[in-house]
């Protein structure tokens, strides 16, 4: 019998959008024109219908934005804020490549200043584009207030990530792990062209397996066309899933922020990792 939250929350679920707009095909140097127009469908129709599903389900989501695509489309990035779900970083160009920390420290403030000016209060978790982090990333995040990431892919559970300050200390986030694999629809949309109904099928049998088990599901999509779940039939697999998981007791649905302050108040459920 697993013990790892209290016997009345069976399962956290968390459902995490990544934007992912046309900061990504101009963090490459590419024009998003024709054939790679795909991240521009993000604004016009796959975080609106997200969006609209999300309100009619009533479930959280948090939306992880580059600060690019924020300064793109500020509108919808308030609506994401005014409709309930939260606002988190990811990037500013969705950045792809290996940069010195000083580089990075400055996307992750620009981006940071970016969405907190826009929206009016601090931002509070970030998930890595493209899973790259440096051994201080951490210590930039912690300073400008952030108290989770979701980038690692290294647990079946949240837990403390404590990590050297800088200054021979240390210090800790809570670290909400994303598989991106077989819980994410870039794999099976990008790589190996699924159908949405086998990975709808996919992620149900993913959930009951971990409903059973370890209690953590995360799941990450992007309303990209293309790759994306932003069209039509993706967007209702999508949602089938959601009103498969809202049937079974003991489910609990947060944003990511939401059960990242739960973890803070509930530390003897975590167990800490050390990242040097």
């Amino acid at each position: 019998m697993k013990t790892y939250f209290p016997s009345d929350l069976k399962c956290v679920v968390l459902l995490g959008v990544d934007f992912d707009g046309p900061c990504h095909e101009v963090g490459r140097g590419i024009a998003p024109l024709g054939i790679h127009s795909w991240g521009r469908y993000s604004a016009k129709r796959g975080v609106p219908r997200h969006l609209e599903m999300f309100q009619r389900l009533g479930v959280p989501c948090t939306f992880f934005v580059p600060g690019y695509d924020a300064e793109q489309y500020p509108d919808l990035v308030k609506a994401i804020d005014s409709s309930g779900c939260e606002v988190a970083a990811h990037g500013y160009l969705h950045e792809a490549w290996e940069m010195p920390f000083e580089e990075e420290e400055a996307l992750l403030r620009k981006t940071n200043d970016i969405l907190g000016n826009l929206l009016g209060k601090q931002v509070l978790g970030w998930r890595s584009p493209s899973g790259r982090k440096s051994d201080r990333t951490m210590q930039v995040l912690k300073s400008m207030g952030y108290i989770y990431d979701s980038s690692d892919k290294d647990y079946d559970l949240p837990y403390r990530l404590r990590f050297s300050d800088g200054a021979g200390g240390t210090n800790n986030l809570i670290e909400l792990p994303n598989n991106t694999y077989s819980l994410d629809d870039f794999p099976f949309y990008k790589f190996s062209h699924t159908p949405p109904s086998e990975v709808r099928d996919q992620w149900i049998d993913e959930f009951e397996h971990i409903y059973n088990s370890d209690g953590f599901f995360v799941l990450t999509v992007h309303p990209r066309s293309g790759w994306g779940s932003g069209t039509p039939s993706r967007s209702r697999a999508f949602e089938e899933v959601i009103r498969h998981i809202q049937q079974y007791d003991g489910v609990r649905f947060f944003s990511c922020a939401g059960f990242a302050q739960w973890c803070l108040a509930n530390p003897h459920y975590l167990e800490e990792a050390c990242h040097t």
